[in-house]
């Protein structure tokens, strides 16, 4: 790529940079940065997500968080709280 000289000006991350050494699309399923995504959200997961944080929400003093990750055991706090502020 004759025009590879202006990549090189602007900040990388570890993938783009694999992506320029080895080619673009080289990335397999499965490997780099995608092994690591999260799981997207279900409908059913939104809903009992829902449901959990409005009963959560009903009892004082407690951490709602701490409450919903009980029933979830498949995702992290930060997670949670993420699908919550986005929902």
């Amino acid at each position: 790529n004759k025009k590879a000289f202006v990549e090189l000006l602007f900040w990388k991350s570890p993938a783009t940079v694999y992506d320029m050494t080895k080619g673009y699309s080289s990335l397999q399923e499965g490997e780099g940065t995608t092994r690591s995504r999260v799981p997207p959200w279900t409908p059913q997961e939104e809903q009992e997500l829902r449901e959990l944080y409005w009963k959560s929400k009903e009892v004082e003093g407690g951490d709602i968080i701490a409450a919903i990750l009980a029933h979830l055991p498949g995702r992290t706090r930060r997670q949670v709280v993420k699908q919550l502020v986005r929902m």
